[in-house]
């Protein structure tokens, strides 16, 4: 059964021992940071702050720190449970016979039961404000020392298209600059940024935003996920929970948000209006530069009678978003192959702060198939902010970093495999000399054929014979050594 809400989820926490409670008061100004920083780098529990100074709210970090709570959050015991779903969906054909038909039942009686699900009464409005300083009574962190202030960092931002009215659920860090208004921080390919053009093209100036602070997990997770283009992330979340999520109108802008949030902030962006935002200290490790964005207005907050505020904290990796990257990556593999049957494998590694670089394996059909997959991925998705993209053979492990440079180090003719282009790029990139463009490299590190310029034998991998490991095995013991 999928938590219903955070509080649920902070209770299941507490039960698998996940959850360390602080009952010590702390400070949102870079305290909370470091504390939380010296636990998330050694993959340890989540937290929650019950004495945050300047607030009487509770604050919750680090709740998807950790393999093991992704695995909670999202109520499974692997990953690979959430993707193998993904993947029998993929699989549906169109049924011919009966016994097909009858084995499609079950799949379409789920679709039945995933789309959002509307409610007139909803715990999240149990408390209504309009008046004064709404922001001031959250428990905002400065993460760190550089950051231009505090910053609103795991919001669930609800927008409609103007013209379709589809919904997108983006998660974009929030710039606090007083009491009633914070950054929104669109970047130029985001979703919630194309809604803010197309209002802006449109004549609109007033675009009504809601922001929930806190849902079930799979729905904050749903939130930060690289969804197709006119997916709802409500319904992807009611897919992943197996049961709709629950929806209710806001009180003062025509939008819905998860009934079951912590605490929802409603107002609006003036199309017209920008304004400096940053320093901020971002996933890549280095400070995000000062840049102008469009402005929240906050009109009324609504939230539970006792709510958590979650939050998260990003930085120099492993932080707390690399372990949802890291599920993203897992549970959208099935999604990649669909579209291209010859990769086998891919790894975002956590030091390239999943868009420097991706690794990839393949079952190498024809001569050049490593340069075709690299620019497969760079035009596919948000993949195509990738800067390096690392081709192997089929065989290899790439999430084994000492097998990856083996082959790399060993396999590659710099002048022969390696390919250099230009292309978008992340806006947070650092090394690009412009904004949102720049230099890619394609390092082609499978076994060469003669037909792609290989005038020698490739030489094959050294392997002892299974017949001697078994033998081996089997007497080790006997040699007196200790862990064969």
């Amino acid at each position: 059964m999928p938590d219903q809400n955070l509080s649920d989820f902070v209770k299941r926490l507490r039960r698998e021992k996940e959850l360390v409670e602080i009952q010590a008061e702390v400070d949102p100004v870079l305290e909370i940071t470091e504390i939380n920083d010296r636990i998330v780098k050694r993959e340890g529990p989540a937290l929650l702050f019950h004495k945050v100074r300047g607030s009487f709210f509770p604050l919750a970090i680090n709740l998807f720190g950790s393999t093991r709570r992704m695995n909670l959050a999202l109520g499974v015991d692997d990953l690979s449970e959430v993707s193998k779903k993904i993947e029998s969906f993929l699989e549906v054909k169109v049924p011919e016979k009966m016994t097909d038909k009858l084995k499609l039942l079950p799949k379409l009686h789920l679709l039945s039961k995933i789309p959002p699900k509307r409610v007139r009464e909803a715990p999240c409005q149990e408390v209504v404000r309009q008046e004064g300083n709404l922001l001031d009574e959250l428990p905002i962190l400065q993460c760190w020392p550089g950051d231009a202030g505090r910053y609103i960092t795991f919001p669930l931002v609800i927008t409609k298209d103007p013209e379709t009215g589809s919904r997108n659920v983006g998660t974009y860090r929030m710039q606090v600059y007083d009491g009633r208004t914070t950054g929104m921080h669109w970047q130029i390919h985001k979703d919630g940024r194309g809604h803010y053009n197309r209002c802006r093209e449109k004549g609109i100036r007033r675009m009504e935003v809601a922001v929930a602070l806190g849902a079930d997990p799979v729905s904050m997770f749903s939130a930060v996920s690289p969804l197709p283009p006119g997916i709802d992330e409500f319904l992807f979340a009611g897919f992943l929970r197996g049961e709709p999520v629950e929806l209710v109108k806001c009180k003062t802008v025509d939008l819905e948000v998860p009934a079951q949030s912590e605490i929802v902030l409603e107002g609006y962006v003036d199309v017209e209006e920008k304004r400096v935002e940053g320093p901020f200290g971002d996933h890549t490790g280095y400070y995000s530069l000062a840049k102008e964005f469009p402005v929240f207005h906050v009109e009324c907050l609504t939230r539970r009678h006792s709510p958590i505020y979650p939050t998260t904290v990003v930085g120099r990796p492993p932080m707390e978003d690399a372990y949802l990257a890291k599920a993203i990556e897992r549970i959208f593999l099935p999604l990649i192959r669909s579209q291209f049957p010859e990769i086998v494998d891919m790894n975002l590694p956590m030091e390239g702060v999943f868009t420097n670089a991706v690794l990839v394996s393949i079952k190498k059909s024809y001569p050049q198939h490593a340069k075709k997959v690299m620019h497969l991925l760079w035009g596919f998705g948000q993949l195509m902010f990738e800067k390096i993209v690392l081709v192997f053979d089929h065989d290899v492990n790439i999430h084994d970093s000492r097998e990856t440079a083996w082959r790399a180090f060993n396999n590659v003719d710099p002048q022969r495999d390696i390919l250099f282009t230009e292309g978008p790029l992340d806006e947070l990139d650092i090394a690009a000399s412009q904004d949102l463009f720049g230099s890619k490299m394609g390092v082609d590190c499978t076994r060469k054929w003669p037909e792609e310029g290989m005038r020698r034998p490739w030489p094959p991998d050294i392997v002892m014979s299974e017949e001697i490991q078994q033998q081996v095995t089997k007497r080790w013991r006997e040699y007196g050594l200790e862990h064969p």
